[in-house]
């Protein structure tokens, strides 16, 4: 049974930085495309950044150049390192493989930005 579990969200001030953690518990995490997504009160929940495999990257415009995603295949571990933080990218964030497959959807952690 595959298991996503999201950490390292919380509270911050506009401008400042957080990283997010998602460690898989399962064997999907070294072949598959990992990707962060987040939902908004009231919003669709998007893909905001993946990493293929092979360690490729993809953002959505909203966020290059501020958000870093990586992973650690030998640790089964996902990471999002948010800077330049602003109030819109306060949100949930999960991780999901790109394509999502919804039984892997953990509960998020919540990031909220103040401004």
């Amino acid at each position: 049974q595959v298991q996503l579990v999201e950490s390292g969200g919380g509270l911050v001030q506009a401008g400042g930085s957080l990283r997010l953690s998602c460690t898989a518990r399962g064997s999907i995490f070294s072949i598959d495309a990992m990707g962060w997504y987040r939902q908004a009160p009231g919003k669709q929940r998007d893909l905001v950044a993946f990493i293929t495999s092979g360690g490729k990257t993809n953002y959505a415009d909203s966020v290059k150049g501020r958000f870093t995603n990586s992973r650690d295949n030998a640790k089964n571990t996902l990471f999002l390192q948010m800077n330049s933080l602003k109030p819109e990218d306060t949100a949930v964030y999960y991780c999901n493989t790109n394509p999502p497959y919804y039984r892997y959807w953990g509960q998020g952690t919540q990031v909220t930005v103040a401004s």
